[in-house]
């Protein structure tokens, strides 16, 4: 039926164009050309050179026959050439595979199956572990990649070339293409992440244009990150591809400073050389700037901005950071959520409370991000929406635009996913009287001691307030009375002391007396690339001292 607002035209090309994050990189190039886009040792790219080499790449995966829907996977650290990637491969509609650089041969192998790479960029860094993924990706899967080696003159260990292709000649064989396109339809995958696999095969989380689009804006509004932000590559961009930030910072004109290591001193170094004022991180990384040497830290004065989001951040490391003078803002999400998609927004009566009520309040998960369309606590039973009393446990639950299509080749468990109507995290939280969400815990890290619901996370926070922890875990011990009772495992600073007993007694100044670790355990920690502690690993430790 026609209306008063027919015009008597349909969507066209003047006004509807597909979403697609690969526009900030043109819009960048055209209008900020001259400035500074990637700092990297001694290499230095202008957004005009930048978007040059991206589309030089973009040509080249053309050549090859590269297109909609074929997958590129990348081994790479946080180098120039990860970002060209991010910008190349989805500007001729291909499926961006990020690698994590600690994952093993066997499951790189399945993983590059799983998703059928046509492309492989790998940095001669991760040779060894590539060359036997490549060989058993030929011998069990029957697939041969093409291979491109990337040469980083940063690295400057071991390392064989893998493939014919190199990746410097590659671009300068390839005039760039007149434009990154991005995609027809704003639904198309832009990436697959794969989760960490820790119970059974891993899976694959694709993403759309329109939600790395969305959430790429949405970064820059949560942190009210002003137009040409320095931004410094501590976390791995193989994580959610960078939680969407290499399209935050094209979108604002920013430098790109890259990082092969997560080191305190080379973070600090870089902060101070480059001037950056903005980086994201896990909890672990804001540790490691803690625990730094003061001298480390001199002569870093301009404002320095974080992010952390991973595990839920301890509130002695929130409560560190301000105390080094960096402003630190509280996000959480997960991969299925393009990483950050929610934030603790710091209201501004917040800064009257003391530093103690100020970190409670800043460590929680907050609230949604303004373009995600949804997210509360639910009961698990029945669906309702749990009581904003701060009490009453459910779990986490989003959806919106910035909410993965799905698992690849999975649709169980896509299913049980999106189980009514709504994206399921598996995070136990509460919902506090101000509307902000307040995690407990994981579903599978609740400790059930005699019938009472112990939060690992909790106990956690109470040992990270000893000043000689700088990491620790809480997990369930089987135990034949009450079921199950929490043992800590712990790693503590650097000429720092401190026995078992000592820490039971810290944390029973803190907690109910049911809370309290039964055991505490001075071992190392076993953590994934981005800063998460394996809990899994733990839980069998534990069991096998019972």
């Amino acid at each position: 039926m026609k209306t008063i607002y027919d015009t008597g035209l349909d969507k066209n090309a003047a006004n509807h164009v597909a979403l697609s994050p690969v526009s900030f990189v043109e819009r960048s190039a055209e209008v900020f050309g001259d400035l500074p886009a990637v700092i990297h040792g001694a290499r230095r790219y202008s957004w005009r050179e930048l978007r040059d080499r991206s589309a030089r790449l973009a040509a080249g995966l053309k050549a090859l026959g590269i297109g909609r829907h074929d997958t590129v996977s990348v081994m790479l650290p946080n180098t120039p050439e990860m970002v060209e990637a991010h910008y190349a491969v989805p500007g001729i509609n291909a499926v961006l595979n990020t690698l994590n650089t600690r994952l093993d041969a066997a499951l790189l192998a399945w993983q590059m199956n799983h998703c059928e790479t046509k492309v492989l960029l790998t940095d001669r860094e991760f040779a060894p572990t590539i060359a036997e993924a490549l060989k058993l990706l030929r011998e069990e899967h029957g697939r041969t990649p093409v291979v491109i080696d990337v040469g980083d003159g940063e690295y400057r260990g071991p390392g064989d070339k893998l493939g014919s292709i190199d990746y410097e000649a590659f671009l300068a064989e390839h005039a760039p293409l007149a434009r990154l396109e991005g995609p027809a339809d704003e639904w198309d995958a832009i990436a697959v992440s794969y989760t960490s696999g820790t119970t059974g095969d891993p899976k694959g989380v694709v993403t759309h244009h329109r939600g790395a689009y969305l959430n790429a804006v949405c970064n820059a509004a949560t942190w009210t990150m002003p137009h040409f932000p320095v931004y410094l590559w501590t976390l791995p961009m193989f994580h959610c591809n960078g939680w969407c930030f290499p399209w935050t910072v094209a979108m604002l004109g920013g430098t790109h400073v890259c990082l092969r290591k997560v080191e305190a001193q080379a973070i600090l170094d870089a902060m101070r050389e480059h001037r950056v004022d903005h980086y994201c991180a896990a909890p672990i990384v804001h540790n490691l700037l803690i625990s730094a040497p003061p001298a480390l830290r001199e002569g870093i004065t301009q404002g320095v901005r974080g992010l952390v989001a991973g595990a839920a951040p301890p509130a002695a490391m929130i409560e560190g950071m301000a105390r080094i003078g960096f402003d630190i803002t509280h996000v959480y999400g997960l991969t299925e959520v393009y990483g950050p998609a929610s934030v603790a927004v710091k209201r501004t009566r917040w800064a009257e409370e003391d530093l103690s009520e100020q970190t409670r309040l800043n460590g929680r998960q907050g609230v949604r991000y303004a373009l995600q369309e949804g997210m509360t606590v639910l009961d698990a039973e029945t669906m309702a929406e749990t009581p904003a009393d701060g009490e009453t446990m459910g779990e986490i639950v989003f959806r919106g635009n910035i909410v993965m299509r799905g698992y690849l080749k999975n649709p169980k468990a896509t299913a049980a996913a999106f189980e009514g109507g709504w994206f399921h995290t598996g995070d136990l939280a509460v919902m506090e009287p101000d509307r902000y969400v307040k995690i407990k815990d994981r579903s599978k890290d609740i400790i059930i001691s005699g019938g009472e619901n112990i939060s690992s996370i909790e106990v956690e926070d109470a040992l990270y307030r000893h000043p000689a922890v700088l990491a620790c875990a809480v997990v369930a011990r089987p135990d034949e009375k009450w079921g199950e009772t929490p043992v800590a495992f712990v790693e503590l600073r650097p000429d720092a002391t401190a026995t078992a007993d000592e820490l039971i007694a810290h944390c029973r100044s803190l907690l109910a007396g049911y809370k309290i670790p039964r055991a505490v355990r001075f071992e190392p920690i076993p953590k994934t690339s981005t800063g998460k502690i394996q809990k899994f690993a733990l839980r069998e430790r534990a069991k096998s001292s019972t």
